[in-house]
């Protein structure tokens, strides 16, 4: 069997349990083509199936994050063209969003229409003070078409997402943590240094956890309160008769018993 081609459009470097994926088009801010589109599919798809990988980062080359759709190839697309590059691309998000590990999005630059979306599809976002984000679509006649509306409103509520939306506007990443989107802002250099470490601190916790919460949050989102606390309810009782839980369980009750005996002497 010949071996699979290396991406051209991005990297995937591993620390221990955490893997980092790197867009690497900074000449076009690392804009989406049809080819990097299926690289990043396959890449996520696969890291998600890796029992090696605990954790995914996700950040860019350059100046930009992401840059959104390449729109030079939107212009030589014939409407079938597009509408297929449109279904690849739900796709794509979902390999991110759906992913089993916890993807953190390190944004270290122009994050806009498609790219803001894949930000929108991670679990925890960090992002650099210069960062600057948007969904510009309306500009040029059109709406996202990566769940810019959808999951804007879910991350962002109704009205914030609503300005963001119609005016086509591009904001500074601190307005984003003013929302809530954004968990860390950081200085430009101390960025992925913060990445690495919040990825290496979620890569040692329980990953049958760390899965669980991941599911749970999604399923907050997507359900009612009481489908919510159910399946809540199941999650715990299913980690509670893991050997990691019971280990810790055991392990956090003996400390706090020999905290007591020193307090009475």
């Amino acid at each position: 069997m010949a071996a699979r081609a290396a991406p051209e459009s991005l990297s995937v470097d591993r620390h221990g349990a955490v893997a980092v994926v790197t867009f690497r088009r900074p000449d076009q801010l690392n804009a989406i083509s049809t080819p990097m589109m299926a690289e990043i599919t396959e890449a996520f798809l696969g890291l998600g199936r890796d029992p090696e990988v605990n954790v995914i980062v996700l950040t860019g080359e350059g100046r930009g994050f992401m840059a959104g759709a390449d729109i030079k190839e939107y212009a030589g697309q014939a409407d079938s063209a597009f509408d297929d590059f449109q279904t690849r691309g739900r796709a794509m998000y979902a390999a991110i969003e759906d992913n089993p590990k916890p993807v953190i999005a390190a944004v270290n630059g122009y994050a806009l229409g498609g790219g803001f979306e894949m930000v929108l599809c991670c679990d925890i976002v960090l992002a650099s003070s210069k960062a600057k984000m948007g969904l510009p679509e309306v500009k040029l006649g059109l709406v996202p078409g990566g769940g810019g509306t959808q999951r804007g409103v879910a991350r962002l509520g109704a009205n914030r997402a609503a300005y963001l939306l119609l005016t086509g506007a591009m904001l500074p990443a601190a307005t984003f943590a003013d929302y809530g989107l954004v968990a860390e802002l950081t200085e430009p250099d101390d960025l992925m240094p913060r990445a690495l470490a919040l990825a290496g601190e979620l890569a040692t916790a329980s990953p049958d956890a760390i899965r669980e919460l991941k599911t749970l949050v999604h399923f907050a989102t997507r359900n009612e309160l009481p489908a919510g606390l159910d399946r809540e309810g199941e999650a715990v009782r299913s980690l509670f008769r893991t050997d990691f839980a019971k280990a810790r369980v055991r392990e956090f009750a003996e400390k706090s018993a020999a905290r007591e005996r020193e307090k009475r002497g």
